[in-house]
């Protein structure tokens, strides 16, 4: 694994400041020291190296946008279905009827020409390297938008079918609920200054709570489209049935100071009042000028909203920014104000870390809080242009702070997590034992709610079993009444469970080849 100091720009290295020791290695049982040989010996076959890792197991993926973990192959298909055109200035999809400089989308199935424009068009397919993919990445959701807005029930049909297929165990996606709608109330209010009058401006006359109610409806049908699309419930039910999926609210971090209050006051009241939705996050480019602008205030206003909805979670894209792309200035604080002032229990991307003023007492910080980071080493790449020794991923690790590894827009980004657990390992040096406590990590900072299988601070001291259940890990005994009772009572133990017992049979499999 790449050392602390090596992985830092050396601006950011202070010779005043010792920086903690990078983590070691932990001892491996004997079945897992068998797997790990095992990927020893296949890492330079490349076929046998993605087999290897499209079958261990990987938890769950917490950054993942629904709209952008779609292939874009299928938003073409539904596209089509849809009647939907294309402008072929822009390459983006509009209603119907087409008429001039509007190709009908269908023309995709038998022009192949058309089909591959498109796929570059809405996705980082053959994507200049080198070049600076910002623009193009965050511009592909306004083309295909008028699709994806349509069938969240079959976006996420698609999806999961996906993430079972990369043996994961657990999602939780980005969705806007009720979108138009609190865009208009919010207008309607305006900004009034003052949260608590605009708290007491959306609360009035049940203006509030329509939009939760017109979110909740929302949630329903994408669940009945969902579990048509994926046979739940029948005799042939696809491999999504099996998948347990929380969703987190979007907030557009562009928008005006009135949208933005509103957007996050829906999302942290429907956490509280619906268990299928967890969290909110902030999106959009965290370089916009508008999110430039109003960040210190939008970090307020969380904290503000934290204190009316307190068992709502919050989770933030923050230090999603990089020299050249943002000035100096504003990279010195907002990971530090997400932690600090919002109450972020993760943080997305978070690459400025070491440009942070204090950026090694805030490590500290998450560290001892748990906040974990959500990291999508693609997305970084294609959007920051940051990778490799760069990246703060060996920083975060060495000074204790949790990582989960995730995908972000797996389908703009034309990658899996499989892909991402790979080029940890290859890239950081990483064993089969730091790789399945990345796995085990993606659950535990997992927003799903009940206690979890684990004690303490596993990032800490190791992933160790609660009393009820030491000793009882599937493939090393039966669990007795106290470990069952938390399996029932728990949907994050119960999810953790399922997790150790697919790596019971992964490491199985290596243990039969000697």
């Amino acid at each position: 694994m790449l050392s602390l100091m090596s992985a830092l720009p050396a601006a950011a290295q202070s010779p005043r400041t010792p920086a903690p020791a990078s983590p070691s290695a932990r001892p491996l049982t004997a079945a897992e020291a068998r797997t790990a040989a095992h990927l020893d010996s296949v890492r330079k076959d490349a076929a046998q190296l993605r087999g290897f890792f499209r079958q261990l197991p990987k938890g769950g993926d917490l950054h993942n946008h629904l709209s952008g973990a779609v292939p874009t192959e299928y938003l073409i298909t539904l596209a089509a279905e849809d009647d939907l055109c294309v402008d072929v200035q822009t390459m983006t999809a509009v209603p119907g009827p087409c008429g001039p400089g509007k190709r009908p989308a269908a023309d995709a199935r038998t022009d192949r020409a058309f089909h591959d424009a498109l796929v570059r068009a809405w996705s980082m397919e053959d994507f200049p390297s080198g070049t600076s993919g910002h623009d193009h990445f965050f511009d592909t959701f306004g083309k295909f938008g008028e699709v994806t807005w349509r069938h969240r029930g079959k976006l996420l049909s698609r999806v999961a079918d996906d993430i079972v297929g990369q043996n994961q165990f657990y999602l939780e996606t980005l969705v806007t609920p009720a979108s138009e709608e609190t865009k208009k109330v919010a207008d309607q209010v305006g900004w009034l200054g003052d949260f608590d009058r605009m708290h007491r401006a959306l609360v009035a006359d049940g203006k509030l709570d329509r939009l939760v109610a017109t979110a909740r409806k929302e949630a329903d049908d994408a669940d009945a489209e969902f579990r048509k699309s994926s046979r739940c419930g029948t005799a042939r039910p696809a491999p999504a049935c099996r998948l347990t999926v929380r969703w987190n609210s979007q907030v557009s971090r562009g928008s005006s100071p009135e949208r933005v209050f509103a957007q996050m006051e829906v999302g942290l009241r429907l956490a509280e009042r619906d268990p299928r939705f967890t969290a909110v996050n902030l999106v959009q480019p965290e370089d916009g000028e508008s999110a430039l602008r109003n960040y210190g205030l939008q970090m307020k206003m969380l904290d503000y909203l934290h204190r009316t909805y307190p068992r709502a979670h919050i989770t933030l894209h923050a230090g999603e920014l990089w020299p050249g792309l943002a000035k100096p200035e504003d990279l010195k604080s907002h990971v530090n104000e997400a932690v600090n002032v919002a109450h972020a229990e993760r943080i997305g991307h978070g690459v400025d870390l070491v440009h942070e003023d204090g950026w090694q007492q805030l490590a500290r910080t998450m560290a001892a809080r748990q906040v974990a980071v959500e990291v999508p080493f693609t997305s970084n790449a294609q959007i920051l242009g940051v990778k490799g020794a760069e990246h703060p991923f060996a920083t975060y690790r060495a000074y204790g702070v949790p990582i989960v590894l995730a995908t972000d827009d797996p389908g703009v980004s034309r990658i899996d997590i499989s892909h991402e657990y790979q080029y940890a390992s290859t890239t950081y040096r990483l064993g089969y034992g730091e790789l399945k406590d990345l796995a085990r990590a993606s659950l535990q900072y997992s927003f799903l709610a009940g206690r979890s299988l684990w004690q303490g601070n596993p990032t800490r001291s190791g992933y160790h079993p609660v009393a009820a259940c030491r000793g009882q890990l599937p493939g090393s005994g039966t669990p007795g009444a106290a470990c069952r009772l938390l399996l029932a009572s728990s949907p994050k133990a119960a999810v953790e469970w399922r997790q150790e017992a697919a790596f019971d049979a992964f490491e199985k499999k290596f243990a039969a080849r000697r």
